[in-house]
């Protein structure tokens, strides 16, 4: 039975997409059979693994409508190992498309329930925002993994976040866990990035993953280019990061 994880934080700009992909990317490049959804309506998931949008016939979207099943909007090794559903800008209408159907929480749940024994790791990209999108994905997902970058306001608004996560885990999805967070664009120059890491570890009851992600031209440039870091330049200190934040993921001790 496939793993499935959202990546989330309401907060934008915090490397939650890039997590998602390379997250996704370097699962698939061990070996594990992963699906990547993109729940973001801005799609930028969908285009930094070099997906046209303009020429996607089907999204989660239509999956999650009954418009098709999973299958059909699935797109297949898109790179090895590794399938994707894309998103498409409809998403942003979810909050009112979905108001009158039944059980709408669990509408993605319920659209990726058949398939999920086809895949080792099923990665979610949750948009920027606790709304309906992120709610089927946390509803849906056995984990959380949430990205922090190193900067003066990490923990803003996390704690809403733990208070959603728990809130979904008492009415909607009991077996839901934050899996771990992940500090994201460190740079080892700026004393207050460590500032950041030290204060995160001392203030918050969870899980955090000795992954630092590096601030890195070659990791911001790889989605213009369609790819994964491992793949846009393996040798990286960005690709080393997600790398050894996928080894962390397999070896978590919540599923050992």
């Amino acid at each position: 039975m496939g793993r499935i994880i959202a990546i989330a934080n309401q907060k934008g700009g915090v490397g939650k997409t890039t997590t998602s992909i390379n997250l996704a990317a370097c699962l698939a490049e061990k070996g594990n059979r992963v699906l990547a959804i993109d729940m973001d309506p801005q799609g930028n998931m969908t285009s930094g693994l070099g997906i046209d949008k303009s020429e996607i016939q089907y999204s989660i979207y239509d999956a999650m409508c009954g418009n098709c099943n999973l299958g059909e909007a699935m797109l297949l090794n898109v790179f090895d190992n590794l399938n994707v559903v894309p998103a498409s800008r409809e998403l942003a209408g979810a909050e009112i498309d979905f108001i009158e159907v039944e059980d709408k929480q669990y509408v993605l749940k319920n659209t990726i329930k058949n398939i999920r024994k086809k895949f080792d790791f099923i990665i979610i990209d949750c948009p920027p925002a606790l709304g309906i999108l992120t709610v089927n994905a946390m509803t849906a997902a056995d984990t959380v993994i949430v990205p922090i970058q190193c900067e003066f306001y990490a923990l803003e608004g996390l704690s809403q976040l733990i208070y959603t996560v728990d809130l979904i885990k008492q009415k909607l999805n009991k077996h839901l866990e934050i899996e771990g967070v992940v500090f994201t664009m460190y740079d080892s120059r700026n004393n207050l990035s460590q500032e950041v890491v030290d204060n995160v570890k001392n203030n918050l009851d969870q899980i955090i993953y000795n992954t630092v992600v590096p601030r890195n031209v070659r990791l911001a440039e790889a989605p213009s280019f369609g790819l994964p870091i491992n793949l846009y330049d393996s040798r990286s200190t960005g690709a080393e990061a997600y790398r050894q934040l996928a080894d962390e993921v397999m070896k978590n001790k919540l599923f050992l």
